[in-house]
């Protein structure tokens, strides 16, 4: 029986916050609400615990739990063998950790048929018993070895015999926990990881060169370096071995089991433990330690893959504006497609500008006339194959239309990672039924300007490539983990019920993609929602997903005002209140000058006194007081805009010392890949990020920050460029 109370109290210790803090969240969590709603609309009852926060204590309560259950299924299978005592028992019931419930376990285990279990069948028990206990100090091997001869059971010679015994010795040592954990600890502290090179002919490009003599203490190998290893060893590139002072366990081990050196069995006990390491310790322990290893560099690059994400996700929209997007191609032609100020399909063409047509004449007709017929504002042009070309075609086409029309028109480059997995989506084909795949990058790129999040919600996370080796990532963890960046982010910045796609519904906290269907369809078949009560009236979303997911959605035109905030229905009433003692409705919202009023009149407010007087909670009041003073607000339009262009840039035009403004691309461990309008991103090394010292890139720099970078070097054979943000 799992005892809830000693896991709020561990679970608070751990995380360094309040036990009552632990209990309501963990009721919340058992309850069925989502995270972000805990986050936002529970905060007296989690004392203010932010997102992270309830996540890592979700983390950690899910992990006790199971291993609570672990423990209790040990002791029962050990019980049902007759072999459970008190101290075994107290011992499983306080491991910390799931490891140590195992290793309790092992020597209990159904085990396939080992050298020791055929040398017990063969009645050599008593004879290992007898030298395990170490007190026999006259005599001869042979003397205690001759009665177990027997050339039936292959026990041919008194070496036959003793080997036997070992086997047993051995397996009895590999089962001790203490040895184990003895043996574990030393190893990740004092081993060293080993590689060199298995194949060089299947390193073509010599990725993994640095790795063909390399060796690094095990506590210091950086994440990136580990994944790195772990694929050249996939790839047979690589050999890997842990490497430790062997003499030093074996010392380990005798401190454990040697009761002196004086009785006749000694060498037996020393061949015995050596074998026990070397053929049945070693290699679990190596790869326990290299599990240990790859999932704290898996942790890491999940965590690095989500920050990126999240910063990519919110990336300011370039909302209301008619953009062209474009997906480059040679041989199959350039894709172009406009879309409207909403991201609906406006027309469709493709053009061949670059080798082997080289229609570039009738390609600048094309483009321009769409330019001119829709009015376009700004050109979106993906990133893959031909992008440069298809720069260069652009910008030509862009200084000839600004000297004729005289108006402005830019043009960026967008990161296309994932539009082609969109491209070919059930999702796309629902979307966009009459265009080809190729044709579908080309919207998909042109609405990911116009909003980023919206967006890049249809398709998988890890294709959106702003990670750190996430191809070598257990995917169903990398999956998990992400989604919940999505999840978060959207719930963050919230959603237009009236125009959310199925995609960006079913992030929304509470909705599952069967519900944010049915919202859809309500929506073609009813018209747009005038009011979030209007909700209810979707099939399957009950009561309890309203509660969950009303406060993130927001509809800009509706009935009422507050449902364009993030304030809780479950708060109208106390809102409408406030607003009356100020002298104001919820239609100030919308009037300028009374919104401007209603400013004045909040900064002047006594929350603490306000809160006790309307019977809310003085953080739900804060929160309250926060929407109300920004209605509508969405938290991207506070983050610097994108970077457009008119002209383009040459790697050869680029020298040394020169400064540029630039767009952060990806970060990893080692830097960040900053676009500055070349063909390439150049890299800051994370020694040329700042002055002072940088433990973690995303310390500096997210996703998506405009950067002024300074030219260190240009590797025009190489393709390669150093940047400094020391400036």
């Amino acid at each position: 029986m799992i005892n809830l109370e000693k896991l709020i109290l561990r679970i608070a210790e751990e995380l360094n916050i309040k036990p009552g803090q632990v209990a309501g969240t963990v009721k919340l969590l058992d309850e069925g609400n989502t995270v972000p709603f805990i986050a936002r609309y529970r905060k007296e009852v989690t004392g203010n615990l932010d997102e992270m926060q309830i996540r890592q204590l979700e983390e950690r309560l899910n992990y006790l739990r199971n291993l609570e259950k672990r423990k209790d299924e040990v002791i029962r299978l050990i019980d049902e063998q007759d072999k459970l005592t008190e101290e075994l028992e107290e011992k499983i019931r306080n491991a910390v950790i799931l490891q140590e419930v195992e290793d309790l376990y092992l020597p209990y285990r159904q085990k396939r048929r080992t050298r020791a279990t055929k040398a017990r069948e063969k009645g050599l028990e008593p004879l290992a018993r007898l030298i395990w206990e170490q007190e026999v100090f006259s005599g001869t091997l042979e003397e205690y070895g001759q009665p177990y001869l027997d050339p039936e059971k292959e026990l041919n010679s008194i070496e036959e015999v003793y080997q036997g015994a070992r086997d047993i010795i051995a397996e009895w040592i590999s089962e001790e926990a203490e040895i184990r954990k003895d043996i574990r600890k030393y190893s990740h502290e004092k081993g060293v990881l080993e590689s060199s090179v298995k194949n060089k002919e299947l390193d073509e490009e010599g990725k993994y060169e640095i790795y063909y003599e390399y060796s690094e203490a095990v506590r210091k190998l950086p994440p990136h370096r580990i994944l790195a290893i772990n694929r050249g060893e996939k790839e047979e590139v690589l050999s890997v071995k842990l490497v430790v002072d062997e003499e030093r366990i074996y010392e380990l081990i005798k401190g454990r089991i040697q009761k002196n050196t004086e009785n006749i069995f000694i060498g037996e006990i020393i061949t015995a433990l050596e074998d026990a390491y070397k053929r049945l310790i070693a290699p679990s322990i190596e790869r326990e330690i290299r599990n240990s290893l790859t999932e704290k560099a898996e942790e890491h690059a999940i965590e690095v893959f989500s920050n990126n994400l999240k910063a990519l996700l919110l990336q300011p929209p370039f909302r209301d504006h008619v953009v062209m997007g474009i997906d480059p191609g040679f041989r199959t032609g350039s894709k172009v497609a406009v879309v409207d100020r909403t991201g609906k399909l406006l027309a469709t063409a493709s053009i061949f500008p670059h080798p082997p047509q080289n229609e570039k004449d009738q390609a600048a007709r094309i483009v321009l006339e769409l330019i001119e017929g829709y009015q376009v504002e700004a050109i979106a042009i993906g990133n893959g194959t031909a992008s440069r070309e298809t720069e260069l075609f652009i910008a030509e086409i862009i200084k000839g239309y600004r000297q004729d029309k005289g108006k402005d028109l830019n043009y960026i480059i967008v990161n296309e990672a994932g539009a082609s997995v969109y491209s070919a989506s059930v999702l796309a084909r629902e979307e966009l039924p009459e265009l080809d795949v190729a044709m579908r990058g080309a919207v998909s790129i042109a609405r990911r300007l116009q909003d980023p999040l919206a967006e890049l919600v249809k398709i998988e996370p890890r294709s959106i490539g702003v990670g750190l080796y996430q191809h070598d990532i257990d995917p169903v963890r990398l999956a998990e983990s992400l989604g919940k960046v999505v999840e978060s982010t959207v719930n963050f910045v919230g959603v237009d019920l009236n125009t959310a796609s199925v995609s960006l519904l079913q992030y929304v906290a509470g909705i599952n993609i069967g519900v944010a269907r049915n919202i859809v369809k309500y929506r073609e078949e009813n018209g747009v929602f005038r009011n979030r009560e209007e909700l209810k009236k979707v099939p399957r979303l009950g009561e309890k997903t309203f509660i969950q997911a009303a406060g993130f959605l927001r509809i800009p035109d509706g009935d009422n005002p507050l449902d364009n905030t993030p304030i809780h229905p479950e708060s109208y009433a106390g809102t409408e209140r406030l607003l009356q003692d100020l002298g104001h409705t919820a239609a100030s919202l919308g009037d300028r000058e009374k919104l401007a009023e209603l400013r004045i009149s909040l900064a002047g407010l006594d929350l603490e006194a306000k809160a006790g007087e309307l019977e809310i909670g003085l953080l739900t009041l804060q929160d309250i007081v926060s929407a109300l003073r920004q209605p509508g607000r969405d938290p991207r339009d506070e983050l610097p805009a994108p970077i457009f262009r008119t002209d383009v840039l040459k790697l050869e035009d680029l020298r040394p010392e020169m400064l540029l403004q630039g767009t952060v691309r990806n970060v990893v461990d080692f830097g960040a890949f900053v676009d500055i309008g070349v063909e390439v991103d150049g890299l800051v090394h994370i020694s040329e990020m700042s002055d002072q010292y940088v433990e973690n890139p995303l310390d500096f720099v997210q996703v998506g920050n405009i950067v002024t970078v300074k030219i260190l070097s240009i590797d025009e054979r190489r393709k390669r460029i150093a940047l400094s943000m020391r400036i």
